[in-house]
């Protein structure tokens, strides 16, 4: 009877602290319903890598590599669904259908790009309609941003889904930049690493002028798509391990 009256305070001090933490303190970690999302993103901008600079070997090896991990991913749910599974099948389908044109812009057809951005939008919304409560979506979204940029440099606008402007998915760097740099702030010195990665980053994404039907970035300058891949990934990489 001791013990409870001794355990019953230290409870209640214990529920008191939580609740007085703010809410990224549970958002820091990376679910397995945002990881699918991140690898989906990844996988895609392995295609546009792929037909932007030439088919070459090791742009397809990665692809390849990315399509697999997606599948493991997916596999690992604890639990899914049948729309998500449907979702996959059909990003990867049009994944390998952006293979098989070839190289050169002149084989692939004119409809291909809108299909494969309603694929990866498809996939991503049925992940988010899995169970993952306080999970951050921050990898999610630098990977989604990436594949906005990369799809600019190599293919043309990539459609968001404007009918969820409330979600990561109807959103590009006006309002994704904004909402990263505010989750980077939130943790502190444990992200500093991670935050000087981000600002390099951020001038790239910043002058991708996604509110121009040019194609061309806000400073005239040409698109950096290996450069923002490569720390996109590396960033995204990073927060995982921060944030398992």
């Amino acid at each position: 009877m001791r013990i409870q009256s001794l355990f019953r305070p230290l409870l209640l001090w214990t529920l008191g602290v939580l609740a007085s933490l703010p809410p990224l303190v549970f958002a820091e970690f990376t679910s397995p319903q945002v990881q699918v999302q991140m690898h989906a993103s990844r996988a895609t901008s392995s295609l546009l890598l792929v037909r932007g600079e030439g088919f070459q070997k090791a742009h397809l090896q990665r692809l390849e590599s990315d399509i697999q991990t997606l599948a493991a991913a997916v596999q690992s749910l604890p639990q899914s669904s049948d729309t998500l599974s449907a979702s996959h099948l059909e990003l990867v389908t049009q994944l390998r259908r952006g293979v098989s044109f070839g190289p050169g812009e002149d084989n692939l057809p004119w409809g291909y790009p809108k299909e494969l951005s309603k694929a990866l939008r498809d996939f991503l919304h049925a992940a988010r309609q899995l169970p993952a409560s306080g999970a951050s979506e921050l990898s999610a979204k630098i990977e989604y941003l990436a594949v906005q940029y990369l799809s600019r440099a190599y293919m043309g606008s990539f459609e968001i889904a404007r009918e969820q402007p409330d979600t990561y998915l109807g959103q590009d760097e006006r309002l994704l930049m904004p909402a990263i740099d505010q989750e980077l702030a939130a943790q502190g010195g444990k992200a500093d690493k991670l935050k000087v990665r981000w600002e390099y980053l951020k001038a790239a994404l910043s002058d991708m002028n996604s509110q121009s039907n040019t194609l061309e970035s806000i400073s005239g300058r040409p698109f950096a798509p290996i450069t923002v891949d490569r720390h996109s990934r590396a960033l995204t990489q990073q927060w995982m391990a921060l944030n398992p």
